[in-house]
């Protein structure tokens, strides 16, 4: 069933010509995986396999409309279960894509499904955000930064743009509603180097369910300053 609501979902958002043709496949055992691994491990609070299909992975896919990802490099900050990173590595296979999360067993199982599903070019990274950002092998170094967080935005771009190199893009997954934090987060989005440019509305398909991603072009490099501590960051956002 995952596998027949993935495959028209993605038809619906019109990615059928540009995806390899097993991605469906691959969604879907990605999918009955993190069904099964939930069962021991808490991963998601979406466990109905429509859900799973809809929500999770087709959630996912519309951020192939906001940047050219093939041959690039991604780096998805507090991964989780895995989204969107995973998901658009198998929607994307040249892409180079880094899982980070602070939690190691969630990294071990992602280190497994993607060996299981035969994906190369997934690196997964065990820190925090906000420590990860200050290291100079990762400051500056990917075309991407995502993240599918509730976090305000404020204290997203701060964990996220310094990751971005100047010309990369960062790719914040948010509600419809999220115009005010938007204008909020204006300001900080200056200070860390990035530009507002737009944002991207969808409704996921098979569902009644719009999301928004806000898309940050980084223009200028961001200060040495940022990110600051996370007690800093949350206590006083830019």
């Amino acid at each position: 069933m995952m596998k027949e609501l993935i495959r028209s979902g993605l038809e619906q958002l019109g990615l059928t010509p540009s995806i390899p043709a097993q991605a469906p496949e691959q969604l879907a055992q990605y999918g009955q995986a993190l069904i099964e691994k939930n069962q021991v491990m808490n991963l998601t609070a979406i466990t109905e396999p429509r859900d799973v299909a809809t929500l999770h992975m087709l959630d996912c896919a519309p951020l192939l409309a906001c940047g050219q990802f093939s041959g690039r490099t991604l780096i998805d900050v507090g991964t989780g279960a895995g989204f969107p990173g995973l998901a658009l590595k198998i929607l994307v296979p040249s892409l180079e894509v880094t899982l980070l999360d602070s939690l190691q067993k969630r990294l071990d199982w992602l280190d497994e499904t993607a060996v299981s599903l035969g994906l190369e070019g997934v690196h997964t990274l065990h820190a925090r955000a906000e420590e990860a950002g200050r290291a100079p092998a990762l400051r500056e170094a990917f075309d991407f930064a995502a993240a599918r967080a509730v976090a305000d935005l404020r204290l997203l771009c701060e964990l996220c743009l310094p990751f971005v190199k100047v010309g990369g893009r960062f790719l914040a997954m948010k509600s419809v509603e999220c115009g005010q934090e938007l204008d909020a987060a204006l300001p900080a989005i200056q200070a860390l180097g990035g530009q507002a440019a737009g944002c991207y509305d969808y409704t996921i398909p098979h569902t009644q369910v719009t999301h928004r991603v806000v898309v940050v072009d980084k223009v200028s490099p961001t200060p040495s300053a940022y990110p600051r501590r996370w007690a800093k960051i949350q206590k006083s956002p830019l």
